[in-house]
């Protein structure tokens, strides 16, 4: 008996923790994932061993989502394979300091990443999804994007960004059975959070009292990915244990 085809799930930023996350619960659902890094390709390799020991399919890529040459020729590359269907925008990055002494670089590379980046990677693979009348578009934006955060003017515009650019795609592409929808997490346990804030000041910050997981983040992804979710498209939804 031949095996089922599985679809084919591209996760920007794969190699990170939540990214990771997101990867091993989409391939626990039977997606074939593509886990992508930028510099750190060994990190992707890893989740992919993971992933593969778990019995379930994965493979690696590596490009800058800032570059658009090399985004558009990594994704032609891809697409020899067939039709993605499922897209995490998850890549994303922090240059944090207060607007007065932010300078250009740290603007614009943070939304070369986040908001170019969402272009770059989603616009080539609309029409193959297209024809396949199905398909699943998610972009992890953050809760910065919908309160404000000091010190985060670049990575609230950037993340703000795909809120109205995901509502938009989303009115263009519902006839054809795809959803775009987009997440706004809150303090996510991992490195960058151990980074930037201290176990006392997430529990006066967030009213759960504690940083979310990266399952607990991937979980949403998981679902809104899946057919459950085919009537949810145009949306932003806060997952951040109360904090707006």
């Amino acid at each position: 008996m031949t095996p089922p085809i599985r679809k084919r799930a591209l996760v920007t930023g794969g190699s990170g923790d939540l990214g990771g996350a997101i990867c091993r619960q989409l391939a626990a659902d039977g997606l074939h994932v593509i886990v992508h890094a930028n510099a750190n390709r060994a990190r992707a390799d890893a989740v992919v061993d993971a992933i593969g020991a778990a019995g379930s399919s994965a493979e690696a890529t590596a490009f800058d989502v800032a570059d658009g040459a090399a985004t558009r020729a990594a994704l032609d590359d891809l697409l020899t394979g067939g039709p993605i269907q499922v897209l995490v925008n998850n890549a994303g990055i922090h240059d944090d300091a207060a607007m007065a002494g932010m300078s250009e670089l740290q603007w614009k590379r943070v939304i070369d990443v986040s908001l170019h980046g969402f272009f770059h990677v989603t616009q080539p693979l609309l029409l193959p999804m297209a024809r396949t009348r199905w398909g699943r578009i998610v972009s992890v934006s953050s809760v910065a994007a919908v309160l404000g955060n000091r010190g985060q003017t670049n990575y609230a515009a950037a993340k703000s960004a795909l809120h109205g650019a995901s509502k938009s795609l989303a009115r263009e592409m519902a006839s054809r059975g795809i959803t775009v929808n987009v997440i706004a997490p809150g303090v996510v346990a991992g490195d960058m959070a151990a980074e930037s804030f201290t176990p006392e000041q997430i529990k006066q910050m967030v009213p759960a009292g504690r940083a979310g997981t990266p399952d607990e983040i991937a979980a949403l992804v998981r679902f809104l990915c899946g057919d459950a979710a085919g009537y949810i498209t145009g949306q932003v939804i806060g997952i951040n244990g109360g904090m707006g």
